[in-house]
């Protein structure tokens, strides 16, 4: 039974993550590439949601999007050419995303593939915009895709639409209760 509770409290706990972002959508997609965007509003000031996006990304990242099932092997550098890296031990570990642009508490853009796209012939690019709300702060996160992929890239835009929904749901639940 205590299988049971925890999957339950889990679920309730990720219903009330979801349904806590304010706009998710796929913009756009085409063979050729797609749009995402998701809004949400962390109740918390902005230097504190940014230092949580940031530094402590693999609190709050989920294992299950990972290569190594271990959101803590994951680290974000948050300068112009740092990365969105993953460690894998002895001296292995892989660049997920490039930091291509930062103005610390208000943007964050970074370029790359995530999970299998980066295995494909694609480029993406993620923004991250932090502003003020009247209840806390308003986190943006738009992913621009395109490029070749057999079959069309639109045939990912809501697998990668529900993963970054779910990891922006996580982001608020950690800054707002201490837990993904």
């Amino acid at each position: 039974m205590p299988g049971f509770c925890r999957y339950v409290r889990w679920t309730i706990l990720l219903l009330i993550a979801v349904t806590s972002v304010t706009r998710a959508e796929v913009s756009d997609a085409a063979s050729n590439g797609f749009t995402v965007m998701h809004e949400v509003i962390i109740e918390e000031r902005r230097p504190a949601v940014y230092l949580a996006a940031t530094d402590r990304i693999g609190e709050w990242w989920s294992g299950d999007h990972t290569v190594s099932a271990n959101a803590k092997n994951l680290y974000l550098d948050d300068r112009v050419h740092g990365c969105f890296c993953e460690t894998l031990g002895d001296g292995a570990g892989l660049v997920h995303m490039t930091v291509t642009f930062v103005n610390p508490n208000v943007l964050l853009r970074l370029t790359g593939g995530l999970g299998p796209l980066g295995l494909m012939g694609v480029a993406g690019n993620m923004t991250w915009e932090f502003e003020d709300a009247e209840e806390g702060t308003l986190v943006t996160l738009q992913y621009a895709v395109g490029g070749y992929m057999p079959g069309g890239l639109d045939a990912v835009a809501g697998a990668v639409d529900g993963v970054l929904g779910e990891q922006l749901a996580r982001l608020k639940s950690f800054v707002e209760t201490g837990g993904p």
